[in-house]
């Protein structure tokens, strides 16, 4: 019987529901450079909000890739969000500030020096920025073997891009649970930047997990 492959293509015409309605494969049979990405993707797809599956990587891995991957798939569907802000109250005249609570105020390091900028051009810098540094020839010339000076790299990436997180929790808060009731991505990121050590809990100030809403529950009753 002749190997049938799969084809990853939405054609022209093809309708909204139907995106990405191409079959499963196993990731042992996925031939390709972007097979992690592909399977990330595929597990996605099944269930967005079975964060675990999502997160646990096949067997013999790469960590490096496979954070890496993640990381850029966060980006990816961190553009839905940033485009439901744009579209919406999130505006240079009403936030002019990067901010999460009363106590964050972000830098925009998109300047010769860090300075203030309107949260939704803060929201577009950031992942712009992430863009230009997970698709550099320099640090991430391969999608199957990382540097670990690169790898490093990925925490700082995780840092900022949070921020967008907080600031619709924060700041625009229905727009931010729409998103999430769809996508669990919030939880998602926070799951795995506390699974791979690639954030302070300090600085995850959205109440995401479990664990967080059970300690602030335990705070406001103390």
């Amino acid at each position: 019987m002749a190997d049938v492959t799969v084809l990853r293509r939405n054609r022209p015409g093809t309708k909204a529901e139907d995106f990405c309605k191409w079959p499963e494969e196993p990731f042992e049979e996925m031939d390709s450079t972007l097979a992690v990405q592909q399977f990330i993707q595929q597990t996605i797809r099944e269930d967005p909000t079975n964060i675990e599956k999502i997160l646990t990587p096949p067997e013999g891995q790469d960590e490096g890739v496979w954070k890496y991957e993640h990381l850029r798939q966060f980006c990816l569907e961190l553009n839905g969000i940033a485009v439901k802000l744009q579209q919406g109250e999130c505006q240079p005249e009403t936030c002019t500030q990067m901010t999460a609570t009363e106590q964050w105020i972000f830098l925009c390091a998109a300047h010769k020096a860090p300075k203030e900028c309107p949260a939704i051009d803060y929201t577009r810098h950031t992942l712009d920025g992430a863009a230009c540094l997970l698709n550099s020839n320099k640090y991430f010339p391969s999608r199957v073997s990382i540097k670990e000076s690169s790898v490093a790299k990925l925490g700082s990436v995780c840092r900022r891009v949070y921020r967008i997180f907080s600031h619709a929790y924060f700041h625009h808060r229905s727009l931010f649970d729409e998103f999430e009731n769809e996508t669990a991505l919030c939880k998602r990121f926070t799951w795995f930047v506390t699974k791979y050590n690639l954030m302070s809990k300090d600085n995850l100030i959205v109440p995401i997990l479990e664990d967080q809403d059970d300690n602030q529950a335990t705070e406001s009753e103390a």
